[in-house]
């Protein structure tokens, strides 16, 4: 059995997913870097953007080969220097990172640039999976679950003050996972609270939302006949929420970056600019509602191809596909990615060692969290905070960063058959 090939027992469902979205993107970014004013392109012009995402491309290969050549052990037994290295480069991009867009996220390395915050999700994902699989972990002990919550918030400590908002977003995801692992669900509708609360506030007048609150705690005292104990929990909860409806103004106002505010404003409908900070959402329905049923055709998209969407190679790459594609090509794309989904989860629940099961899941929530946070946000329904589309939108450490933390998972299902 230690003689099998780097390729023995892999998933080749999940592989075969992979490699169509690769080519799916790359596709999709070779005509989004192209202008209505060019008419003869090489593909292997490597200045271009389109280029440089094959380049990418090409060096995933020997990457998956070498991550599927070391020993599936290899990431459990040295996840926590996984996880210490990557906090280091996160550390180190406040002394030496390149400054793109008012944003200190990446290394210069010759004409390319790295950002390691996506490459710190897998490690965060080894790190957290190597804590939980212990056995002594139980996260109803609360300094259980302190611990595994540190693992989760170093990261996004470093990456926030980056800024890097959409980056940080991604991490929330592994409180799914320790949800899953036996941490108390009050902590899920505490954070599901306190967002409707957040949006309820910028909506409507503070006093409004505490009294809303205040009759739904009446409402469930009455309902549930608690005792006296329980109004004096109640009546503490009701302080609590009151002070945090009043705070949000506050921190909306002094907090939040203007382009944050501006965001929120529009997504609730509070302000409307089209041609300033809503652009870019304005131009991505536009384009994505004008492919129809059918879409243009390949390299037809007039969207497209005018430039009208910023970005649109990076976070807003589905709108090429909504536009040259069609509602059926969409989804036949979002049928892809749910099928990866699917597939992962399966694959983890089926695992032997508690470590892989959960690192699986770890996958299966990042790829998640990403694909569902850059649609509802090319359609309009999120704010735009940067959220890459995986495998699809332009980038190297993108690129890179997915198939990493794809292709160590993929290594630790093939190897299960020697798990025993």
């Amino acid at each position: 059995m230690k003689n099998q090939s780097v390729t023995s027992n892999l998933d080749w469902i999940s592989v075969a997913i992979y490699i169509i979205l690769v080519i799916l993107g790359w596709l999709n970014i070779y005509s989004s870097s192209l202008s209505s004013t060019v008419e003869d392109a090489s593909l292997f012009d490597f200045t271009q953007i389109y280029g440089k995402q094959m380049l990418f491309i090409f060096f995933t290969i020997p990457m998956v080969f070498i991550i599927l050549a070391i020993d599936g052990k290899f990431y459990e037994k040295y996840s926590s220097v996984i996880f210490g290295v990557a906090l280091v480069l996160l550390a180190g991009l406040f002394v030496a990172g390149k400054t793109i867009a008012g944003q200190r996220c990446w290394y210069a390395i010759g004409g390319f640039t790295l950002q390691p915050s996506e490459f710190a999700k897998a490690a965060t994902a080894l790190a957290l999976a190597k804590y939980l699989s212990d056995v002594q972990v139980n996260l109803k002990d609360l300094n259980k679950q302190v611990q595994a919550l540190l693992i989760i918030f170093l990261p996004i400590m470093l990456i926030l003050p980056q800024p890097d908002p959409g980056s940080a977003l991604i991490f929330s995801v592994f409180l799914l996972v320790l949800y899953r692992e036996g941490l108390p669900s009050w902590y899920l509708w505490t954070g599901f609270v306190a967002i409707v609360l957040f949006v309820l506030s910028l909506l409507f007048e503070p006093w409004a939302v505490v009294v809303m609150a205040l009759l739904a705690i009446v409402f469930y005292y009455l309902k549930s006949r608690i005792g006296n104990r329980n109004i004096i929990a109640s009546s503490i909860l009701f302080v609590l929420i009151s002070g945090y409806v009043f705070s949000v103004d506050y921190v909306f106002d002094h907090v939040f970056k203007q382009h944050h505010r501006d965001r929120f404003n529009i997504l609730l409908g509070k302000e409307v600019d089209m041609k300033g900070i809503g652009y870019n959402t304005n131009q991505s329905e536009i384009a994505i509602g004008s492919g129809g049923w059918f879409g243009k055709g390949y390299l037809e998209g007039t969207q497209t191809k005018g430039g009208f969407v910023p970005e649109q190679h990076t976070d807003y790459i589905f709108t090429t596909v909504g536009e040259e594609w069609g509602f059926l090509g969409s989804l036949i794309v979002i049928g892809l990615f749910a099928g990866l989904l699917l597939r992962l989860i399966y694959l983890a629940e089926r695992q032997k060692t508690k470590f892989s099961r959960i690192y699986g899941q770890c996958v299966a929530g990042i790829l998640f969290i990403h694909f569902f946070v850059n649609i509802a946000m090319v359609a309009g329904i999120f704010p735009t905070i940067g959220v890459p589309l995986p495998f699809f939108s332009y980038g190297g450490s993108g690129l890179w960063g997915f198939t990493i933390l794809l292709f160590i998972f993929l290594k630790m299902d093939a190897n299960k058959v020697n798990e025993w």
